[in-house]
């Protein structure tokens, strides 16, 4: 299977990644036990099928193990010339605290030794307490890094507007901010994508699957109880759902995302894909990949046969309608860990 070119990203110079990152949250624990066997060589299975841009973090379990040990076996097999084809986007999510060059530095070599890389494609930071400006000091030693040749580009996960104005008058050069995006959760639309629009910089949505929830599998479902969502995904964005609008309001929207994903041929995860994709400011969406588990590869790939027209939209704005502001429920992107 082939993507075609419209799967295709150029996310900052020399870094072109597939629209559809694979996120390896899921092999972190919280999401069943992950055999570290199959899921390397499942990452082959990604990688030939078109989807070769990984987004991991340090603390999701093994995921920058299995980055370096897929690597190793991608150059035994095919050389190490054409290890550029995969991308590898790691988070450095520190606790608050005195940020020093050698604190900085020493973590961004855990990483690079675990991938083994001598150079990230892709430092995502994330900051737990705005109220500590550290983050300002980790970012200037991160940018240094970066001219150091250990970090090629350097990214933000979960950072509000606020912030991202911040760093942008210290002059700290940002590529990327990763925020949660989907039909349910559309707050970056409020402020942050203009933002990154005027500033050159682009959104990696996660959260547009709602952790599965948004698939015909819980259309016209009970509203499940706590112990029937066996995953973290499945319990994190069930309590979005709730903040959005409810279960009931949950449904509208299913459905009549069901009745756009028939006219297309498609399913509902596809629609769901689409819609956040064909956002001005977003670059890819992360759908994670329970490698060894459960696999979608076939279905992820139909998000790029299709088109949403003005039809579409207007068959899902009546519930859209209906939610609760999110902003106002939980504030800018990212408040919710904070």
């Amino acid at each position: 299977m082939a993507l075609p070119p419209s799967s295709r990203f150029h996310l900052a110079p020399g870094l072109e990644i597939c629209r559809i990152l694979n996120g390896m949250w899921q092999v972190s624990g919280a999401h069943g036990a992950i055999d570290p066997e199959r899921a390397v060589e499942e990452m082959f299975l990604y990688h030939d099928s078109g989807f070769t841009t990984w987004d991991l973090a340090d603390h999701y379990g093994p995921a920058e193990d299995l980055v370096g040990e897929f690597r190793r076996r991608f150059a035994t097999r095919h050389g190490g010339d054409r290890l550029c084809e995969s991308q590898a986007f790691t988070k450095w999510v520190p606790y608050p605290g005195r940020m020093t060059r050698q604190a900085v530095g020493d973590a961004i070599a855990v990483s690079l030794r675990r991938m083994g890389v001598g150079c990230l494609d892709l430092l995502q930071f994330h900051w737990w307490d705005y109220g500590d400006r550290g983050y300002l000091d980790a970012l200037k030693h991160l940018a240094d890094l970066r001219q150091e040749g250990k970090i090629r580009h350097l990214a933000l996960t979960n950072f509000d507007t606020e912030r991202l104005q911040i760093i942008a008058e210290h002059g700290i050069p940002i590529v990327s901010n990763q925020v949660q995006y989907s039909l349910v959760d559309q707050r970056p639309e409020a402020r942050m994508a203009a933002f990154c629009r005027e500033h050159g910089i682009t959104l990696l949505a996660y959260g547009a699957l709602l952790g599965g929830l948004l698939s015909e599998k819980y259309l016209g479902r009970p509203e499940p109880r706590r112990g029937e969502l066996g995953t973290a995904s499945l319990q994190k964005y069930k309590n979005m759902i709730d903040a959005w609008g409810g279960w009931e309001l949950f449904q509208q929207l299913l459905l009549a995302v069901k009745q756009v994903a028939d006219r297309h041929g498609v399913g509902i995860a596809n629609v769901g894909v689409r819609y956040v994709l064909d956002r001005a400011a977003v670059a890819g969406v992360i759908v994670g990949a329970r490698l060894g588990i459960a696999q979608h590869r076939d279905d992820n790939a139909r998000a790029f046969d299709f088109a949403l027209d003005e039809d579409d939209f207007a068959a899902i704005e009546p519930a859209l309608t209906k939610s609760r502001d999110l902003m106002r429920v939980i504030g800018d992107c990212g408040d919710e860990y904070r």
